[in-house]
């Protein structure tokens, strides 16, 4: 029996989802949450702490790319294929300041063979502070287990 005739999209989703954060250190340990998962799309969500500002006082740009990109991470993981960024762009166009929840929403623009793009948008109070752009490549393996295994 194949995993994608047993499960809905939705379920694979999810169920990827799942098992990549359970080895998901670095997202958690950033206290990123999944707010919501999909085929090709993943929301999700990190507070801005203290130790997340820069000298200038606003969340450091690479907090802001690592939330972008564990969002591109998940929604490129989405179809039970492990999948590594080959390329990731960023564009910081306002800055987040200290206590604001960021949230990146990432959605799959284009995926075939071995390659996917990705946009990430992320916003604080829907202010839109950066806009990412991402390039996927899948390797060998999948997340979920044949149903027979």
């Amino acid at each position: 029996m194949n995993v994608k005739a047993a499960l809905s999209p939705e379920d694979i989703a999810r169920a990827c989802a799942d098992a990549m954060w359970a080895e998901d250190d670095a997202s958690k340990g950033l206290g990123m949450e999944i707010v919501e998962i999909g085929p090709g799309f993943a929301t999700l969500a990190m507070t801005v702490r203290p130790d997340m500002v820069n000298g200038q006082r606003i969340a450091h740009g690479g907090f802001i790319f690592t939330l972008a990109d564990s969002a591109f991470a998940f929604a490129c993981n989405s179809h039970n294929e492990r999948v590594v960024a080959a390329q990731g762009q960023i564009t910081f166009i306002k800055p987040g300041k200290l206590g604001d929840r960021l949230i990146a929403k990432a959605r799959e623009i284009t995926r075939g063979g071995r390659s996917g793009i990705y946009d990430v948008r992320v916003t604080a109070r829907d202010t839109v502070i950066a806009e990412f752009r991402g390039h996927s490549r899948v390797i060998p393996g999948t997340w979920l287990p044949a149903p027979d295994q």
